[in-house]
């Protein structure tokens, strides 16, 4: 702390700022993370002291970020100029670290702080003996992720930028094979540091595209770079490649799948509701600041980009029968909606319409910060139940709503949330999202007029989708009766747990019904970016963001008429009824003898989808025999993408490195040889 403190003091004579808070907070969860090397098998010192320190200092960040939104002006100029910038003497010679706040990073910090503290609230109650790893090792990387996080989204220069992303990545893929002694669990890993890498090469070009030859990795000498039309669009294709191969846009996903289900729990919400948005934020850096050109081709690339992925994660999920895979592939879903309103902010803002684009920008934003809420809470849930039935297959589970009624009510209202919902937060962006879609045939271009309607169709049939899949996870794992005689002994989540489920539900809630609190987070993004902001409304309670006479919502109306109608029914009934209560058995069919077997299976849910789009999926089906007293019917569904185009490529590689093998062939005269020929040819061609 003493380096820390000389650090700061010579980067900055002025009084400490939020980005020097931040700095502490920062260097608070690396110094947490290497506490637990102290006693690094000590569990109930790691998880029941240092976890609920991470969680305090995901608040301050979060509290920092936040009060940082709060102190920017309502204007552009002002707001740009409100940034706060720090240089560290760290790094190279002559590219020292750069660090810079300003409304963007404010953004995602708020975001990563708010659900930081729900996860590591949840974590502190969560890890158990058997986790794989030594405790102490699982809390340094854990609070190492955070803190790498934290640095990508405040990196002002290319190297602290890669940096930090490369230790995000590494310390993530750490954290997903905890369990490596496991084949799958190890494939998975190793498939996810491939693609992370495969992304940071890319982005790795994208900023040297973007240095415009003045050899200055600094964001600042970036955006003063003046780049040629071609090369600008280089280096957005460059930077959609490499931050949508970390969040998962299609055809790049194909680690995600794999990854979420191999992580532990608390894990895979912070990889979905926290790593994914630093990709987010990577591609409105790109895009909106250190580039000032973009042109409408940008935009109808990511458009289609998005609408895709989505169809295509929505549809993947419905037939999924690991709950963890299923929420995998809803988070491709989530992701491919966000890009899908980045791709209409840069048709808009290309098109000269700065209102709608920051309306569609708007959407974005408040998708991704619901998405870090609700997402989080539904993989933190799969880890309750994962915990207490030793199951994470949807066909060995049901009627936990009885074992485990908290984790249920929880879980319930991140299932309303992501299936859009109102009043919950999903809905918000959602209903932002359709009214940016609204205003598309202004878009002064004819032949996207023609399409742009064939995406909102699109994007009704994806949300849909994202309803009837929410329906079949909560209503397999939660309702009906159990299908496994072991569900008995399950159990409900201890207090941490709860706790750290309470607040991110919170979240959804309170979004939901105060949507203003979103809009004025985002607004100071939108208005830095393109000199807009969406209006919240006449009303503190309702939104309006284009106009009040267009279109409005108001989350506490909404709320309050759902209650009325509640509590009007259940009057109704006390003074029709005269209190007289009557039980009586469901009607049963004609048929009492019913059992769990006879419920519907995540399988049968997903049979109408696997019928409809059946173009998406190779499956392989698996008939049981007749001599089988409990027959049963298996089907196995893998990725069509996955086998024509990544196995192709793998074998390729596969074949090539055979050959290139030869080469060694273990004579250290052969490797002499080779030196030998080697110098020859430099000596021809280089001399």
């Amino acid at each position: 702390m003493p380096i820390l403190h000389a650090i700061l003091a010579s980067s900055s004579n002025g009084p400490a700022s939020n980005l020097h808070r931040l700095l502490w907070l920062i260097a608070a969860w690396l110094l947490i993370g290497a506490a637990g090397m102290l006693r690094p098998r000590s569990l109930r010192y790691i998880a029941h002291l240092l976890f609920p320190l991470g969680a305090l200092a995901a608040l301050g960040v979060a509290l920092t970020a936040g009060g940082f939104l709060v102190s920017l002006p309502a204007s552009s100029p002002a707001a740009g100029q409100a940034a706060q910038t720090l240089i560290l003497p760290l790094g190279l010679p002559d590219l020292p670290f750069h660090l810079r706040l300003d409304a963007l990073s404010g953004f995602f910090l708020l975001l990563l702080g708010l659900a930081g503290v729900g996860i590591s609230t949840f974590a502190a109650g969560y890890f158990r003996s058997g986790t794989g790893s030594a405790p102490g090792l699982l809390g340094l990387e854990y609070h190492l992720f955070l803190a790498s996080m934290a640095l990508v989204i405040l990196a002002d220069d290319a190297y602290l930028f890669m940096v930090a992303w490369e230790t995000m990545a590494l310390s993530s893929y750490f954290l997903v094979t905890s369990q490596h002694r496991i084949p799958e669990i190890r494939r998975a890993g190793f498939l996810y540091l491939l693609m992370a890498h495969v992304g940071a090469i890319s982005i790795l070009l994208c900023f040297g595209v973007m240095q415009g030859g003045s050899w200055q990795f600094t964001f600042q000498a970036m955006r003063s770079a003046s780049l040629a039309p071609f090369w600008a669009t280089v280096a957005f294709l460059l930077a959609l490649a490499g931050f949508g191969a970390k969040a998962g846009l299609v055809p790049m996903h194909v680690w995600l799948p794999e990854a979420h289900p191999a992580a532990p729990s608390p894990v895979s919400a912070m990889m979905s509701g926290l790593m994914l948005k630093t990709a987010i934020y990577g591609v409105l850096r790109v895009s909106f600041d250190l580039l000032h050109v973009r042109f409408w081709q940008w935009g109808a690339l990511t458009l289609a980009l998005g609408l895709f992925s989505a169809i295509f994660g929505a549809i993947f999920a419905a037939v999924q029968t690991d709950m963890k895979r299923l929420l995998a592939y809803s988070s491709i879903e989530n992701i491919g909606l966000i890009f899908t309103g980045i791709g209409l902010a840069i048709l808009f803002d290309a098109s000269g319409m700065p209102l709608f684009a920051a309306l569609a920008l708007t959407a974005a934003l408040v998708h991704a910060l619901n998405h870090a809420f609700f997402k989080s809470l539904l993989f933190l849930a799969t880890g309750s139940v994962l915990h207490a039935t030793r199951q994470r297959m949807l066909g060995k589970l049901g009627g936990l709503i009885r074992p485990m009624p908290w984790v249920a009510v929880l879980t319930l209202v991140g299932t309303l949330a992501i299936a859009g919902l109102p009043p919950l937060n999903g809905f918000v962006s959602e209903w932002l999202l359709l009214q940016a879609f609204l205003f598309t045939p202004q878009i002064p271009y004819p032949f996207l007029n023609m399409l742009i309607p064939a995406g909102a169709a699109a994007l009704a049939l994806i949300l849909a989708l994202a309803a009837y899949v929410m329906v079949k996870f909560y209503g397999v794992i939660f309702l009906g009766q159990p299908r496994e005689s072991s569900l008995s002994q399950a159990h409900d989540a201890n207090w941490l747990e709860r706790l750290g489920l309470g607040w991110l539900a919170l979240g959804c809630i309170l979004i939901g019904v105060l949507p203003r609190l979103a809009l004025w987070a985002s607004g100071a993004v939108t208005d830095s970016l393109l000199g807009e902001r969406v209006h919240r409304g006449s009303f503190p309670w309702t939104i309006a963001p284009i106009a009040p006479q267009q279109a409005s919502y108001s989350g506490l109306i909404f709320l309050a008429g759902i209650l009325g109608v509640v509590g009007v029914t259940f009057l109704m009934v006390r003074l029709l009824a005269h209190g007289r209560v009557r039980r009586t058995p469901a009607w049963d069919c004609g048929y009492p003898w019913q059992t769990s077997r006879m419920q519907d299976t995540a399988e049968g849910f997903g049979q109408p989808i696997r019928h409809m789009f059946g173009a998406f999926f190779h499956m392989e089906r698996e008939l049981p025999s007749p001599s089988d007293p409990a027959p049963q019917y298996h089907i196995h569904i893998e990725d069509r993408l996955w086998r024509t185009l990544y196995l192709p490529i793998a074998r390729a590689v596969q074949w090539l490195a055979e050959k290139i093998g030869v080469l060694q062939g273990g004579r250290l005269a052969i490797y002499l040889l080779y030196s030998f020929l080697t110098l020859l040819v430099l000596l021809v061609f280089v001399l």
